[in-house]
């Protein structure tokens, strides 16, 4: 059996494509019980976060191609479309894979520490659904052992490497309490929805978002629990926001200085934090010269991106690093596994010819037959029964001159003082 890593991601589809291989939450049972019984899939789990869609299983060689057909289906999307942007891992590079998502080194944002939470949730869905068997259970308990041991040991999640995450490390150094801070936050890109997310992972419970349609404002502030508006309503929203981040592709400003300084009249000079991350920029540089008022552009913060982002590759370069030794221990351990299994089904044939030929045995005693010739009769077929195999399997090694498996034999099989002889 193979273990297999399927799936698509923000490197190699786009976010309507994303979004339509995504599983809800209410799917993800189903859905896995459906991918449990394809031909050939012994083990699965499914991870499917905004960024990623990706399918963990045990399986046979034909597996691959039968899964990306299943998702497909289950999706209504054509298999050839599905196979432009997937890409899939086999056995120790799955493994690999694997460790790089939960650690954040295949994440959009360098070290970002959402996905491991969200690797532990798909893990818990795949137990309660009987996903998981003994190999991707090891798996995954090595997986979240080295994550653990990655962001002990490197802090590759402490720096922010993003302008989002820059903004709000920023915003984080004049407000104490984010739990109390209002946010607004213009636009509804990519960068915005970081900023969002980390806002209010950070705490802020109060954030609305403003875009020029109304919708997809409210796609991106829905989950969060926050407002939208459209942006002829943001002169209203500025009068109760404490933190203000804009990231349009507007050619001209969306805030003017006198739209500011009339918000700022009316909110009693409190402070505002704001960040105008768009080029062109959204906010008029002279709101800057305004008393209460901290801008900041993109420019601003550059440096420290820059120094964070430093910092973060080296931790990154030593979770490599960790990762490779976590891969080796996994392989290690299915090599144990593997051996025990073989282990246990060379016993249990041993043990089902030993129980054929005793039964046979007591059959003919039961007859009266002589004790003697009937012992004598178990042990010769027993010893036939149990050599017939490795010596059918030798003599067509021999014939095909594969000296290794002969001397493999030879040190299963023989003693030291019978390998001396030979």
């Amino acid at each position: 059996m193979t273990l297999l890593a399927l799936g698509i991601n923000h490197r190699t589809a786009t976010v309507e494509v994303r979004e339509q291989v995504a599983f809800t939450p209410t799917q993800l049972e189903s859905a896995l019980a459906e991918l449990r019984v394809l031909p050939g899939v012994r083990e699965a789990a499914v991870l499917s976060t905004c960024n990623r869609t990706e399918l963990y299983c045990v399986t046979g060689e034909a597996g691959e191609r039968a899964i990306l057909e299943w998702l497909g289906r289950f999706h209504g999307l054509e298999t050839e479309a599905l196979t432009q942007c997937a890409y899939h891992f086999l056995d120790n590079d799955a493994a690999r894979h694997l460790m790089r998502v939960a650690v954040g080194l295949d994440s959009m944002v360098l070290g970002e520490p959402q996905i491991l939470g969200q690797l532990k949730d798909a893990y818990q869905v795949a137990r309660r659904t009987q996903g998981m068997g003994g190999e991707l259970e090891c798996l995954f308990q090595q997986t979240f052992a080295v994550a653990k041991q990655v962001r002990t040991e490197t802090g590759i999640g402490r720096n922010p490497v993003s302008v989002a995450y820059a903004a709000v490390s920023l915003a984080s150094r004049i407000f104490d309490d984010f739990s109390r801070s209002r946010a607004l936050l213009i636009g509804a890109g990519e960068t915005i929805e970081l900023v969002a997310r980390h806002l209010h992972e950070a705490g802020v419970k109060q954030l609305t978002v403003a875009n020029r349609t109304r919708e997809r404002a409210e796609q991106l502030a829905g989950p969060l629990g926050g407002a939208a508006i459209t942006l002829d309503e943001i002169p209203e929203a500025l009068v109760q926001a404490d933190i203000v981040i804009a990231s349009t592709a507007a050619p001209l400003p969306i805030l003017g200085k006198g739209m500011v300084e009339r918000a700022l009249k009316r909110r009693r000079h409190r402070p505002v934090f704001m960040v105008d991350i768009a080029v062109p920029r959204d906010i008029e540089p002279e709101v800057g010269e305004l008393g209460d008022v901290f801008l900041y552009t993109v420019d601003d913060l550059q440096e420290v991106i820059e120094e964070n982002r430093r910092h973060r590759q080296v931790a990154a370069d030593h979770a490599e690093s960790l990762i490779e030794h976590g891969v080796g221990r996994w392989l290690y351990e299915r090599r144990l596994r593997s051996g025990g299994e073989l282990i246990r089904d060379v016993r249990a044939r041993g043990e089902a010819l030993r129980d054929q030929a005793r039964d046979q045995a007591l059959a003919r005693l039961a007859r009266g037959e002589d004790p003697v010739a009937v012992v004598e009769r178990l042990a010769y077929q027993l010893t036939n029964r149990l050599l017939h195999r490795p010596t059918v399997a030798l003599r067509e090694a021999a014939s095909d001159e594969r000296q290794e498996l002969l001397d493999a034999a030879a040190e299963l099989l023989l003693d030291d003082a019978a390998k001396t002889s030979r």
